[in-house]
């Protein structure tokens, strides 16, 4: 089984406890690039499967602007094609940073997808980016769209592989 498997298996066991702690303690042995790289990408598809259902609502129309209520707005900027931060809608956001965040995932110098390849130096850099954006995805959906899923207008079934995050949201 790839280490990146066996990750996995563990990340979901102790999340499922309930215990948050505990599911982001990294396990005894392991090395923590790869322990960040698994729950980067864990991460990544979880965020990319809850903007999902809220589609519908989330719209260039309904949210001109990417923000967290009206203290926080994000701009896109990704270094590369893209280099000053542009004003764009909440869905362009999350489309760009999803294909940044894929394009991050797939060049094997940033994530090496061989056993034993070397991390680069500024891995940690690049998983904290990831996150630091990722979140702000979360905190749109809180600030623009929770009493979407607060009152049950999106299908329990759209989200079920959230279920647990939704609950534990929906009981603060």
């Amino acid at each position: 089984m790839r280490r990146g498997a066996q990750l996995q298996k563990h990340i979901d066991a102790t999340l499922g406890s309930g215990n948050l702690r505990e599911a982001v303690k990294l396990p005894p042995g392991e090395d923590i690039n790869e322990w960040l790289a698994v729950n980067t990408v864990d991460f990544f598809n979880q965020v990319n499967i809850l903007f999902g259902t809220l589609t519908e609502f989330c719209t260039a129309n309904n949210c001109p602007t990417m923000s967290a209520g009206p203290k926080y707005e994000y701009r896109w900027a990704d270094g590369v094609t893209i280099k000053k931060p542009i004003e764009v809608s909440a869905p362009k956001y999350v489309e760009y940073l999803m294909d940044w965040i894929e394009s991050q995932l797939d060049d094997e110098t940033i994530f090496p997808q061989r056993l034993g390849a070397p991390f680069p130096s500024n891995f940690r850099d690049v998983v904290k980016t990831i996150f630091k954006r990722l979140f702000r995805v979360y905190a749109h959906i809180y600030h623009s769209h929770f009493q979407k899923i607060e009152f049950r207008l999106i299908d329990k079934a759209e989200l079920a592989p959230l279920e647990d995050l939704v609950e534990s949201i929906i009981q603060l």
